[in-house]
């Protein structure tokens, strides 16, 4: 991944005391571009991100990786930064952070984790060069380039994996590897996302030696790959120097366990079903575990249910979440999985049972709240579930994927302008503005003359969607 984006480990760093310095209050790097700028920039990177569909829209797998990014950002130098973490559906093991604090971590990288504090350490390595500003400090060393052209290059590498073989991301692999070449990070970037990420795990209550031994496991592994490493080991060198430094700071903190809740195993069992192409190869898997008198954990008893689910076998998808629900019968996921069933065989009024009385006891919980309201709209309750996503979505950031379950409940429920004007922030936010501004304009003549105030809240909102495209068609 390019340097641009990728907060990567390109240098083995030296030996150094525990002692961190933090960037002097006279740093120049807002002269080249804000804090403000700098989240603009990445607003447009993930835009066209979401428009190539490889973002992980599940809301259970969002509001994890965004609960465990932001315990490691209060224990950061600069808890107030704004952050946006995600996961890309990708087998590949790789993660970057791009301008403005959007930080994106590849499935197959979750998936090698085998703690939550190894996956922990590649988030806080990732934190500490947004809130270090490394990326804005690399941009004034480039000679104050093309910023908004960057992104969009940048962008079709990450959607091309990297490949410049793939359709126009061969232009832009060839143009982005200049910028490359004048955007890499310092050594002294590097060695201070690495000490300050080490002090970010202590603080957060992970185990900061989950680092070296993260880096001890990709460094044997690389021996296998020959020439065809992942990207992660390409832009994050795994030295015997950076390992004994890092397992060095490590001995300085106290001797503290693996942290690994049981939410960590649960969202890697979900990604595994989630990056399959065949569920009933993992079904096969855990059948023959069955059949073997195994010990199946629970997070491997879930990932045969979600598996179930996913072939239609929701008769056997009952037997194994009720076995789950009965050692742990509030447990968000196995509920989740359970409402998911009787939706699946449309037993709607039975899932919103389910999920109703969850939302009692986890209440504006995200993950529960989204698929409630999937649920009451197959239970032709509309109106319900408008009522409920509007008032969620003013708790949270702008998120396509309810904008769009939005729209649906406003088109049931009879809000034809609603339902236009929701489709046109879902395809804003998924880099497809020029679709957006004709749902605008779709709600601006539904609206007519029947509300002034409306119009023109909505003519606004047009503007700034035109704006943005005459911007997109010069880059």
């Amino acid at each position: 991944m390019l340097a641009f984006l990728l907060a990567g480990i390109v240098t083995a760093p030296a030996q150094q005391p525990l002692a961190i310095e933090l960037p002097s209050m006279g740093d120049t790097s807002g002269a080249v571009i804000s804090p403000e700028e700098e989240r603009r920039l990445g607003e447009g990177l993930m835009r066209q991100i979401r428009q190539s569909t490889l973002l992980v829209n599940d809301p259970e797998v969002s509001e994890y990786i965004q609960s465990l990014g932001y315990q490691l950002v209060a224990n950061s130098d600069n808890p107030a930064q704004d952050f946006t973490f995600f996961v890309v559906n990708d087998a590949s093991i790789n993660a970057f952070a791009a301008p403005g604090g959007f930080v994106g971590i590849h499935a197959g990288l979750m998936l090698t984790t085998e703690s939550e504090s190894e996956l922990a350490s590649v988030l806080a390595h990732e934190i500490v060069h947004v809130t270090q500003r490394h990326i804005a400090r690399a941009i004034e060393n480039s000679g104050k380039m093309n910023l908004p052209a960057a992104a969009a290059m940048l962008a079709a590498l990450i959607l091309s994996g990297g490949n410049p073989q793939v359709g126009q991301a061969a232009v832009a692999a060839t143009m982005a590897g200049s910028i490359q070449n004048r955007l890499n990070f310092t050594r002294a970037n590097e060695q201070e996302a690495d000490r300050l990420g080490m002090q970010m795990l202590a603080e957060a209550g992970f185990n900061p030696r989950s680092m070296p031994q993260f880096f001890e496991r990709m460094h044997q592994a690389s021996r296998y790959y020959d020439n065809r490493l992942p990207e992660f080991l390409r832009t994050h060198p795994v030295t015997l120097s950076r390992i004994a430094d890092s397992r060095n700071r490590a001995e300085q903190y106290p001797p503290r366990a693996n942290l690994e809740r049981e939410s960590f195993r649960l969202i890697r069992a979900k990604l595994r079903v989630l990056s399959t192409d065949s569920p009933v190869n993992l079904i096969k898997v855990f059948e023959e575990a069955l059949k073997k008198g195994r010990t199946t954990r629970n997070d491997e008893r879930y990932t045969y249910t979600l598996a179930l689910i996913e072939a239609n076998r929701l008769d056997d998808a009952r037997i194994q979440i009720k076995k789950l629900l009965e050692k742990e019968p509030e447990r968000i996921a196995y509920l989740i999985a359970a409402a998911k069933i009787e939706m699946a065989g449309k037993q709607t009024g039975a899932a919103v049972k389910i999920l109703g009385d969850a939302l009692a006891l986890y209440p504006n919980n995200h993950p529960l709240t989204v698929t409630y309201a999937e649920a009451l709209l197959n239970n032709g309750q509309a109106e319900t579930a408008r009522t409920m996503l509007r008032d969620h979505l003013r708790r949270r950031d702008p998120d396509p994927a309810m904008y769009e379950l939005l729209a649906r409940a406003e088109e049931k429920a009879g809000y034809l302008a609603d339902s236009h004007q929701s489709m046109a922030e879902y395809y804003y936010l998924n880099g497809e503005t020029r679709t957006a501004i004709d749902q605008l304009n779709i709600a601006l003549r539904l609206i007519q003359d029947k509300d002034f105030y409306r119009a023109s809240r909505v003519e606004a909102r047009l503007k700034q969607f035109q704006e943005q495209a005459l911007a997109e068609a010069k880059r």
